[in-house]
């Protein structure tokens, strides 16, 4: 038996829905975030500053965030210059979740900050598998 990678062959079915399913998950609680700039700039303000010892950003810096994050995520989920737009989200959460490195060490009074890893490894799986990501995208489909 041959268990070669080369030889195994996934349904494209079942992979353009596996794909569009992570991305719109990860689109969903991106979108949220970037909301949260709009609704609770002041919670962005607090992230920043703790996590990533940026502080005294005001309301309007906030706001041009959250839209610069919006436009992304509406290139992303609309699947437009994939490589660009998943490496971007994928970049921004890699930062978003190594940045937390303290709340790993107090395990299980930051439960919920776990829940960054395997969104984490969904955005790496997008990027990685981003030329057959084509169900409802505007981008260009896999040969």
């Amino acid at each position: 038996m041959n268990d070669s990678i080369d030889t195994i062959s996934v349904p494209k079915d079942r992979l353009t829905w596996s794909l569009f399913l992570l991305r719109a998950g990860v689109f969903i609680v991106m979108l949220m975030w970037a909301l949260d700039k709009f609704v609770n700039p002041a919670h962005g303000a607090a992230v920043f500053e703790n996590f990533y010892s940026i502080g005294g950003l005001g309301t309007t810096t906030f706001y041009i965030i959250g839209a610069f994050q919006i436009v992304l995520l509406a290139a992303f989920v609309a699947g437009v210059m994939k490589t660009w737009s998943y490496g971007a989200i994928l970049l921004f959460h890699a930062v978003s979740t190594f940045s937390s490195y303290n709340q790993y060490l107090d395990a299980f009074n930051n439960l919920l900050f776990f829940a960054a890893w395997p969104m984490l490894a969904a955005c790496a799986a997008i990027f990685l598998l981003r030329d057959f990501d084509t169900r409802f995208t505007l981008g260009k489909s896999a040969s």
